[in-house]
């Protein structure tokens, strides 16, 4: 069984940071795109960031680059999310993704339509 499990979450000032993992299980994800999204209240889910299968690049949102780093470790089965300068509006559930195939090299998507496999999230709060 496929599983993507977040942690790191929690409530921090604005201006600090988090560190959010994904740790993936239940097939190889060594050769897939990763990737995290966010969802606000009552609103649609929205892509954040993405990485390669390779770790060779990254993609971000314009509201986090700059500020979020996307990486994996293929031999742990692990994707992070590291946030700084966290601003309030970034308060949301971050959601690990991954698609079910394997494509290019430089291919990442930002629609929810692009992923297969979604963790069941983590919340993430930051206080003004």
């Amino acid at each position: 069984q496929v599983q993507l499990v977040e942690s790191g979450g929690g409530l921090v000032q604005a201006g600090g940071s988090l560190r959010l993992s994904c740790a993936a299980s239940g097939r190889t994800f060594s050769n897939l795109s990763m990737g995290w999204f966010r969802q606000y209240p009552g609103k649609e889910r929205e892509f954040v960031a993405a990485i390669t299968w390779s770790g060779a690049y990254a993609y971000y949102a314009d509201s986090v680059k700059g500020r979020f780093t996307i990486s994996r470790s293929n031999a742990k089965n692990m994707v992070y999310l590291q946030m700084n300068s966290l601003k309030p509006e970034d308060t949301a559930v971050y959601y690990c993704v991954a698609p079910s195939k394997t494509y290019s090299s430089r291919w990442y998507g930002t629609t929810t339509g692009a992923y297969d496999y979604w963790g069941q999230g983590t919340q993430v709060t930051v206080s003004s």
